[in-house]
């Protein structure tokens, strides 16, 4: 039977379903307004509440859980008698003063659903739970736990969506109540503030503490009057309708006051989209949505509550010119002259090359475009580059030059089908969380494996079902036994390899040296270890790999990542749903920045500056020729300022002066320029360089697209407007052009500058804002019809032949350390900070999770060295020194150590990473670093993790809500006929 022929009956209506839907599935699809509470789209059927009760035949089921199948005659009407008792034993849970409450906004399901079931008597009196009724111990969101329906949405979200297993429902109490690890506050608990049940609470149990007293006319009444006018509320509550027309009429209202807006999140690559709600300057709450297409009600403690830099008192307003050693405040107009003077004058002097450009990777891709037509096309230079250079490159290279695009290969989607997912050095629950919970989703529901190779034994490793520890900067090597294994063994797909990749033959004989011996050897990694990987991926019919900073900040990135594509076209493991290559990238729009051109050897869209026809099409629509020459990337930018090749540089929202392996060399080289320009929204470390200083705004003032680590191109919107006079880079970057003599048109909104990437780019051909409504989304490459391709090689690989090529990787041997070093510096991200911190650091709540920089220690070096939880050490480097007190973890082994990188004091890690770099993108080792340690006290010293935080907390994981408990419960009383079990596809 086609899906077209697919009926089912309901009060009389044939219905149309698709395979997999419920009989509640289908009414929502049909805009039915059927009754429903713990129902969550991004959850399944929880079957808590039984307001959705419908009858087939004699037979009373909940249409949340019951499978839609042909034939089937459903009859709701039935039903309303036994609607109308769930809900009430719902109110007996919940006091109703909906017109004082924060959550009456329209989308409040409790108060939504009593109205729509049609109750207009409270016959079972709220009562409150003998328990204290607030707990209000996280800094982001409180639990009242009075206003707790126990329909165990939170539960489900974070047990089995987010997967932090921190909540659960004690059925066993005479009041069952939700609690978080077992009965512990939440500040006490392994709660992460990842903000997923806040978000799917459907009254205001669960409430962001930014929307007390704010979100309404009404709710800002002090108490006891407050207490009093629910009170009275509450006397009329037998009288539902009045009650209910007031409030709705508030809501309404409320609408003049509430501004919400659509973006995206400005902080990792992952790329969550969510509503935004604003009242003026002030941030109300992030409202995930089931339709955003990466993340869907999915967020992190960043995305969810870390919005507060917007309003920071740091922000820059004014542009700021530098007078002697002293900045001061001046108009956009002469800060443009300044600029036209002084960039003509070394222009004149020095030619186009004496510029660099620095693109930032957290503003949208017009801005990159921008960027990189300014140095271009204005001053006649490829010295143009982005925070790439930084992190990524180095996959992007080895998936060029094996299948043809430097990018995820799938989507987040894909991930979640795989049988196996390997992560290779990826902190990737808490450096791109919201991915993290769909592997662990898929982990714990559906029977993915997780393969974690990684030094550190982080949240990933400890879920694994199998954590490989090799050497630092080895994992290249052992993926090379691993490959010879698999190829030795008969365990590749030959078929796929004969028919679809060039170079086999010449890719084993390479292998040939790469025995499990050897490997062993050569990483640390045990025989048996690898072998069970390499069975793993034998079995598995669907293979995906992650990977990030551990691998591409190497001196051997490029390499490693070469070796991991051909891994997976031995394997046959491109091309499939459920497959591929997924280099996570680090920022926001570190992704977009480089396929809008923003890069020293490529044109937008990855278009070689050397091809005649694509220099033609730019020289055309730009009208003067393009240079030549490849330009310099941020790696060797302050080489070429040291020896007097680059006089000027023009740095768009990118701290380089903190950011750049060996600090003391980039300042040193700042403090030589000629000149200098810095577009930010805060007094970076880079701005205290600069002679001319724009105020830009961030995301939220104004409006743009992003691509996230899935070439997903998305839409944000302007939620606010600009702070004082700073103005959205992408208008900067216009009036600067303008004055330096550019011949640009005089783009009034972002879509025009989209419209000009369309015509010039290939890969973007379709692009359009239309196109990118909303929640509508593309993914690269992107047809002129506005097709978009979510899943890379389907039917050839973008190579000339169509074919993907087996690249030889040449691994370099690691330099020699000297005796005197005997650390291993490892480093990278904290879950709730976000790279140096410069919006982070400006969140109170973010602080108060995380109060101050670390250094993780392990406990054999912890004993050897006399280290305890807060002592003050420094760690010294060939290059510099960093001071910071000790957690004791075993997080880390022996003598490796990780240093997050969340500071921009003097436990900034860059004081301590030095020049070596990838050999083919020039990507800086910052994860090559060593050290020694020096005690600098022994005095008692509060510890800098507290002992609350959630990494010293253990999880309770459970199956969701466990709602078989409840119907357990002696006092249960059934309003369905049968209670069927569980099954495992009840997850949305």
């Amino acid at each position: 039977m086609t899906e077209q022929q697919r009926t089912i009956l309901i009060d009389g209506r044939p219905l149309p379903f698709r395979e997999g839907q419920t009989v509640l599935d289908v009414m929502l699809d049909q805009g039915w307004e059927f009754p429903h509470i713990c129902y969550h789209p991004n959850l399944g059927p929880i079957q808590t509440c039984d307001t959705c009760l419908v009858n087939i035949g004699d037979q009373r089921v909940r249409a949340c859980a019951t499978p839609a199948a042909s034939g089937l005659a459903v009859d709701t009407g039935r039903g309303q008698a036994a609607r109308e008792e769930a809900m009430q034993r719902i109110l007996h849970n919940h006091q109703l003063y909906c017109t004082v409450c924060e959550n009456n906004n329209g989308n409040c399901v409790v108060h939504n659903t009593t109205e729509l079931i049609g109750i207009t008597h409270q016959t079972i009196p709220f009562e409150p739970k003998p328990y204290p009724a607030i707990d209000a111990t996280n800094p982001f969101y409180r639990y009242d736990v009075n206003q707790c329906i126990l329909c165990g949405r939170c539960v489900e979200a974070c047990q089995d969506l987010e997967v932090n297993e921190t909540l659960s429902i004690d059925w066993s109490l005479d009041r069952p109540r939700v609690v978080w690890d077992g009965g512990a506050d939440i500040a006490d608990s392994s709660c992460v503030s990842c903000g997923h049940c806040v978000s799917v609470c459907p009254c205001n149990a669960l409430m962001e503490k930014s929307m007390l007293g704010e979100a309404g006319y009404l709710t800002d009444i002090p108490q006891p009057t407050k207490g009093q006018m629910v009170e009275f509320v509450e006397a009329v509550e037998p009288s539902l309708p009045p009650v209910f027309a007031l409030s709705d009429i508030e809501a309404t209202l409320r609408k003049s006051q509430i501004k919400q807006t659509k973006t995206v999140c400005t902080y990792c690559g992952v790329g969550c989209s969510f509503d935004i709600w604003t009242k003026g300057r002030q941030i109300l709450k992030v409202e995930p949505r089931p339709e955003a297409p990466t993340n869907g009600i999915s967020t992190c403690v960043k995305g969810k509550f870390g919005w507060d830099f917007v309003n920071s008192s740091d922000r820059l307003t004014k542009p700021l010119v530098r007078r002697g050693d002293a900045f001061v405040e001046t108009s956009w107009e002469e800060a443009y002259q300044v600029i036209r003077e002084r960039m003509g004058s070394i222009l004149a002097e020095y030619g186009p090359d004496a510029f660099m450009f620095i693109a930032s990777s957290k503003a949208s891709n017009e801005e990159a475009y921008l960027v990189q037509k300014l140095a271009r096309q204005v001053i006649g230079t490829n010295n143009v580059d982005n925070d790439s250079t930084y992190c990524q490159d180095p996959a992007t290279y080895g998936l060029r030059q094996t299948v043809g695009f430097g990018a995820d290969s799938g989507s987040l989607a894909d991930v979640a089908e795989a049988d196996l997912s390997i992560i290779i050095g990826s902190n990737t629950a808490e450096s791109h969380p919201v991915w993290a919970t769909r592997v662990k989703r898929a982990h714990k529901l559906n029977g993915q494996k997780l393969v974690v190779v990684d030094i550190r034994k982080h949240e990933m490793a400890e879920r694994a079902d199998l954590w490989v520890k090799p050497n630092p900067g080895t994992d290249g090597l052992w993926i090379l036994g691993l490959s010879k294994y698999l190829v030795d063994q008969g365990w590749i797909d030959r078929e796929f390899v004969a028919r679809r990749v060039e170079g086999f033959e010449e890719y084993v004989d390479f292998l040939t040296p790469f025995t499990l011996a050897a490997t062993e050897e050569a990483t640390g990694v045990p025989q048996a270890v690898t072998v069970k990987v390499a069975e793993m991926i034998r079995d598995a019919g669907k293979v995906a790999i992650m990977w990030a900073m551990g691998v591409t900040q190497q001196q051997n990135g490029s390499e490693t990542s070469l070796a991991i594509a051909n891994l997976l076209l031995l394997t046959g493991n491109f091309g499939r749903p459920g497959t591929g290559a997924y280099p996570l990238r680090g920022h926001n729009n570190v992704q977009g920045a480089s396929d809008f051109g923003a890069k020293p050897h490529f044109l937008p869209g990855y278009q070689d500056l050397r091809d005649p026809e694509v220099r033609q099409r730019f020289e055309h629509a730009w009208g003067r020729p393009l240079p030549t020459r490849r330009g310099i990337n941020n790696e060797e930018l302050a080489g070429a300022i040291l020896d007097g090749r680059v006089k000027m540089v023009y740095v768009v929202g990118e701290d380089t002066a903190l950011v750049d392996p060996n600090l003391q060399e980039i300042r040193q080289a700042f403090e030589q320029l000629d000149f200098m320009v810095v577009q930010e929204v805060f007094f970076t470390e880079t701005a205290k360089y600069a002679d001319v200083i724009l105020p830009a705004t961030p995301s939220l003032e104004k409006e743009g697209t992003f691509v996230n680590t899935e070439r997903r191109i998305q839409r944000f919107y302007q939620a606010m407007e600009p702070l004082g006079d700073s103005k959205p880079d992408w208008v900067i970057l216009r009036d600067v052009a303008r004055y330096l003599g550019g011949n640009w048109p005089f783009y009034q909104h972002p879509s025009e500058i989209m419209e000009e990437v369309a015509q010039l780019a290939p890969l973007f051909a379709g692009v359009r804002y239309d196109r990118l409504e909303g929640y509508r989304t593309l993914q690269w490459p992107v047809q002129p019809d506005g097709r978009d391709t979510p899943l890379l090689y389907t039917e050839r690989f973008n190579q000339p032949q169509g074919k993907a090529l087996l690249g030889i990787p040449a691994f370099l041997e690691h330099p020699h350390r000297p005796p005197l070093f005997d650390i291993h510096v490892n480093n990278g991200q904290l879950l709730e900070h976000f790279h140096e911190g410069n919006m982070t650091d400006r969140v109170a709540g973010i602080h108060q999770l995380v109060p101050e920089a670390f250094i993780e220690v392990s406990p054999e070096l912890a004993e050897e060295r006399g280290l305890k939880d807060g002592t003050l050490v420094r760690l010294v480097s060939p290059e510099g020194a960093i001071k910071l007190p000790v957690v004791v973890t075993d997080r880390v082994r022996g003598h490796e150590v990780y240093v997050p990188m969340n500071t921009r004091g003097e436990g900034a890690i860059n004081f301590l990473t030095g020049n070596g770099v990838d050999q083919k993108t020039k990507t800086p080792a910052y994860k090559a670093t060593v050290a020694y340690l020096e005690v600098l006290s022994d005095a008692p010293r509060k510890a800098p993790l507290l002992s609350r935080n959630w990494r010293n907390r253990p999880r309770h994981p459970q199956r969701g809500v466990e709602v078989e408990r409840k119907w357990a419960r002696p006092d249960y009383q059934p309003l369905v006929t049968v209670n069927p079990e569980k099954e495992d596809s009840s997850h949305g």
